[in-house]
């Protein structure tokens, strides 16, 4: 009996999620894309800690 009313409620909020237009932050967006000294730091944390285990796999 309560089939009609949940099939109703997902078509509705299916509806919702494809037709709307969510704001979108471009000035974040900018920032986030453009901040490349983070993961320049990131790489080189990554690479000595590669150095570190060397020395199990030789």
């Amino acid at each position: 009996m309560g089939r009609g009313r949940a099939k109703a409620k997902q078509t509705k909020v299916a509806r919702q999620l494809k037709y709307s237009t969510p704001h979108t932050d471009f000035e974040s967006l900018q920032r986030e894309l453009s901040g490349q000294d983070e993961s320049v730091d990131h790489q080189n944390s990554v690479d000595e800690w590669t150095d570190e285990d060397e020395w199990r796999r030789a």
